[in-house]
């Protein structure tokens, strides 16, 4: 089991996340099989206040600075967030070739 640490940009709390190597793999998978997703952080915050989004991925290896608006707004409407180990990997799932610091799975 990996643990992940997670801080916010004001550095206020530190959130320790059990997960598995599997819990990772399945992220991705959401994201190759959904018909639906946005890739993007500006994107992904204006899915999020516009109602249309169901689940935030968020690449671990991104800049806290560049994922903070999205993790703040998913956690003010309630809307689950995944966390990923590669901003690679994430863009990769979602058939670009750049890297993806946040996507969003839409409705």
């Amino acid at each position: 089991m990996l643990t992940l640490d997670i801080y916010d940009v004001n550095i206020t709390k530190v959130l320790l996340l059990p997960v598995t190597l599997e819990d990772v793999k399945l992220s991705y998978e959401k994201v190759m099989q959904a018909k639906n997703f946005i890739v993007g952080t500006k994107q992904t915050v204006k899915a999020l206040r516009n109602g249309n989004v169901k689940e935030v991925l968020v690449a671990m290896d991104a800049a806290p600075m560049v994922t903070a608006e999205v993790i703040n707004t998913a956690e003010e409407l309630n809307i689950p967030i995944t966390y990923v180990d590669s901003m690679k990997s994430l863009g990769k799932a979602c058939s670009i070739e750049v890297g993806a610091a946040t996507v969003a799975l839409t409705h």
